[in-house]
């Protein structure tokens, strides 16, 4: 399967490069690219992309509002956003999972790494880098929202083991190991756990799971 990618960067050269990098694996595709955040939605509306590669700064509407458009469109529900920045600062990471991103990488990242980041999140899956993982989870544990609970609700007792092990940072294999179950019956309460919260994907799960309190960092989580 080819993945379709729009890249969204103010700097023509930033475009050239990283799609140079993308297009010399078969399986993806550069279908589009945009120097503003307006072009960048309409490109996404235009061509439907499995993941937009996203800058933050970026001249009239930002990276991050883009995002945010992208993610909230009921018609681009199958596109996924991976936030792409010189600026790994708590500030962008924050407003750009709040907007919805799927993935969070520096433009340092390696080739392999920038191709594999691309076949993740189109995937389904989510990604950030470690650094940003840890001040995620600290974040978000230390502030739980009032209310958000009820959208966990509606998850049975073993969707809600699951999507703690998912917020501590466990692969579905590894979540089937401690489970002794199989990876894909991991998957699958994963699969559900997302749908039954209403949420995008994977990051937005475990942002909820922290903000609700079903997750805690003081208990180990």
């Amino acid at each position: 399967m080819t993945v379709r990618v729009l890249l969204a960067d103010d700097q023509a050269l930033v475009r050239a490069g990283f799609g140079s990098l993308l297009r010399r694996s078969r399986d993806i595709e550069v279908v589009a690219e945009a120097g503003t955040g307006d072009e960048a939605v309409r490109a996404a509306r235009a061509h439907r992309p499995d993941v937009v590669l996203m800058d933050i700064r970026m001249p009239g509407l930002d990276g991050i509002a883009a995002t945010e458009r992208i993610c909230g469109d009921p018609e681009l529900r199958g596109t996924r956003v991976i936030v792409l920045t010189t600026f790994e600062t708590d500030e962008y990471v924050f407003a750009a999972l709040r907007a919805g991103a799927s993935g969070f990488l520096t433009k340092e990242v390696e080739p392999d790494e920038l191709r594999r980041a691309v076949r993740v999140v189109a995937a389904g899956d989510a990604l950030l880098s470690p650094s940003v993982t840890a001040r995620v989870v600290t974040e978000f544990a230390r502030r739980p929202l009032a209310g958000a609970g009820r959208q966990l609700d509606v998850l049975t007792a073993r969707e809600s083991e699951v999507v703690r092990l998912v917020a501590s940072g466990l692969s579905n294999e590894e979540i089937a190991r401690e489970l002794y179950i199989s990876p894909l019956t991991a998957k699958t309460h994963v699969t559900r756990a997302i749908a039954k919260a209403g949420v995008r994907d994977r990051v937005q799960l475990v942002i909820l799971a922290y903000e609700s309190g079903l997750v805690t960092a003081q208990r180990g989580d």
